[in-house]
C-alpha cells in the first residue's frame, strides 16, 4: 500500500482503472490496496511496478482530482495531483512500440513481453531490434530508445551485456534461432582490442628493462631518481580516482540500434565517480547504481516478507533456546493448552458467555498451580 505520511514508495505494484479513467481521460495509477478496496469490481490493467521520472517514486492517484466521483476509502485526504508521477501508454493498456494491448486478441504470433528497466514500458521480443537471449541468460533489458538516451551504456555493453541471438535469414521463416560468428566489422574491432591489450602487456616489460641495474658506476644516481619518480607516479595513479567509463570509452566499442540485455550483477560495475554520478543525475537515471532498485530485488523482498509472516512465533522462540529451555517451554505450553480447553468447555456446555474476569481468574489459578508443580518436580534430568 502507498502510505503518504511515510513518503512515496520506491517501487510498488500498480494498476490503471479503465472504468474510472477510460481512454481520453487523464491517466492515473492506483496501488494494490486501492485496487482491492476501491476498484474491486472495475476493469483494471496490471502495470507491474512503476516509478516516476525524477525521484523514481510513484504515489497512488486513487481518489484525487483525476477521479471525478470516486473517493479513496483507505486514505481520503490526498493531494489533488501527484506532480512527480510520470505516465505513458501503459496506463491505457497499450504497450511496446506497436502500441497494442496485452494480451492482444489480434496478434497470432506467440511472443513474450519484456520490461525495460529505464522507461519501464513493456516490449514484444520481436520489436527490440535483436533476438533476446534465452530468458534465463539475462536479468534486465534496456530498450532501443533508452539506449540512445543513456548513450554511455554502449561502452559498458561491450564488456558486460549478454549478447543477443542472431537469426539466420534462410532459417528465419522456420523459426530457428542460431548463434553465428562475428561480422567482419566486429572482427576488426576485436582485433583492435587485442592489439591494445597486447601493447599494455608490453609496457611492464619495457619498464622492467628500464629499471634494471646498470653496470656503469656513473649511472647510479640517475637510476635512483628514476626509480623514485616511477614509484611516485605509480602511487599517484593507484590513489587517484579512476573513471571506469573513461577507461571503457578509450577502447573501441560498437553502437547499434537495438535493445541490450544485462546479467544480474551488472549495476555494481557501473562507475560511481563524481563525474559519472553527475551524468546519471542529468539523465535522471540515478537508480541504475542502486542494486535494490531491480525487480528481482523487489520480488525477493516480497518473498522474504511473506516467509516472515508465515513463520510460527513459537518455533522461532524454541529455536533461540537451549535443549533444557525447549523442554520446559513445550511442557508448559501443553499444560496451558489442556487446562484452558477444559476450562472453556465448561462454559460451552453451560451455554454461558466467557467474560474478561473469567479469563483473568483462569490465568491466576494456572500460575498458582504452576508454582506448586515447579516446587515438587523437574521436567528434565539433573
Amino acid at each position: 500500500r502507498s502510505v503518504f505520511p511515510q513518503g512515496a514508495v520506491k517501487r510498488q505494484a500498480l494498476y490503471a482503472c479503465s472504468t474510472c479513467t477510460p481512454p481520453g481521460a487523464e491517466p492515473a495509477g492506483i496501488c494494490l490496496a486501492c485496487s482491492y478496496e476501491c476498484h474491486g469490481s472495475h476493469r483494471l490493467f496490471e502495470l507491474y511496478t512503476k516509478r516516476d521520472g525524477r525521484s523514481r517514486n510513484f504515489r497512488c492517484d486513487c481518489g484525487n482530482s483525476k477521479f471525478k466521483s470516486l473517493q479513496c476509502k483507505l486514505l481520503p485526504e490526498k493531494s489533488k495531483v501527484n506532480s512527480g508521477n510520470k505516465y505513458n501508454d501503459n496506463f491505457y493498456g497499450l504497450y511496446c512500440t506497436c502500441k497494442r494491448p496485452y494480451p492482444d486478441p489480434e496478434d497470432e504470433i506467440p511472443d513474450e513481453m519484456i520490461q525495460c528497466i529505464v522507461c519501464e514500458d513493456w516490449f514484444h521480443g520481436r520489436h527490440l531490434g535483436a533476438v533476446p537471449p534465452e530468458s534465463g541468460d539475462f536479468h534486465e533489458m534496456v530498450c532501443q530508445a533508452c539506449m540512445n538516451h543513456c548513450h554511455f551504456l554502449w561502452a559498458y555493453a561491450s564488456q558486460l551485456a549478454v549478447p543477443p541471438l542472431t537469426k539466420v535469414n534462410s532459417l528465419e521463416d522456420e523459426g530457428i534461432v542460431l548463434k553465428v560468428e562475428e561480422s567482419e566489422e566486429q572482427k576488426k574491432e576485436i582485433k583492435k582490442e587485442s592489439e591494445v591489450e597486447h601493447q599494455d602487456m608490453k609496457e611492464p616489460k619495457q619498464m622492467e628493462q628500464f629499471n634494471e641495474p646498470s653496470t656503469s658506476s656513473g649511472s647510479a644516481c640517475p637510476q635512483v631518481r628514476c626509480t623514485f619518480f616511477c614509484d611516485l607516479l605509480i602511487f599517484i595513479l593507484l590513489t587517484s580516482p579512476v573513471c571506469k567509463l573513461k577507461e571503457l570509452q578509450s577502447k573501441p566499442f560498437l553502437k547499434k540500434d537495438t535493445a541490450t540485455f544485462w546479467p544480474s550483477n551488472w549495476r555494481s560495475k557501473l562507475c560511481t565517480c563524481e563525474d559519472c554520478l553527475k551524468m546519471y543525475s542529468e539523465l535522471e537515471v540515478q537508480f541504475l547504481t542502486d542494486e535494490c532498485d531491480t525487480v528481482l530485488a523487489y520480488e525477493n523482498k516480497g518473498t522474504s516478507d511473506q516467509e516472515t509472516e508465515r513463520r510460527d512465533p513459537l518455533m522461532d522462540t524454541l529455536n533461540s533456546m537451549n535443549r533444557v529451555q525447549q523442554v520446559e517451554l513445550i511442557c508448559e505450553y501443553n499444560d496451558l493448552k489442556t487446562e484452558l480447553t477444559d476450562y472453556l468447555r465448561r462454559f460451552a456446555d453451560e451455554g454461558t458467555v466467557v467474560k474478561r474476569e473469567d479469563i483473568q481468574h483462569f490465568f491466576e489459578e494456572f500460575q498458582s498451580r504452576k508454582r506448586r508443580r515447579t516446587n515438587r518436580m523437574q521436567y528434565y534430568c539433573s
